[in-house]
């Protein structure tokens, strides 16, 4: 079993529509249309996903969208059916980052 590099799969998602979480917490889906050498990504057709204790998941467009790479923390293939307009029990805390 090969473990693939962060560059290597990014690669392979270019034009595929991904789901990025945030350091922040929050939720971005867009296309991938490109990233660079500190896996800045540039996604197309950029959307947030704003869950909500008392409202179904909403979507805010955000159109050409650049996630900075230092605030991902999570980047996947985006499955529909993995991401319902279920209502959130809690929001997504903010990820704490330590220096060592």
């Amino acid at each position: 079993h090969k473990t693939k590099t962060m560059s290597a799969a990014l690669k392979e998602w270019r034009n595929k529509k991904l789901c990025v979480l945030t350091s922040d917490g929050r939720i971005i889906v867009g296309t991938l249309l490109g990233n660079d050498q500190v896996q800045n990504l540039i996604l197309n057709d950029a959307v947030e996903c704003l869950h909500s204790p008392d409202a179904d998941m909403e979507e805010e467009p955000l159109g050409l969208f650049v996630v900075r790479g230092d605030n991902i923390c999570l980047v996947g293939e985006y499955d529909a059916a993995q991401l319902p307009t279920l209502r959130a029990s809690q929001p997504i805390p903010p990820v704490q980052q330590q220096q060592f």
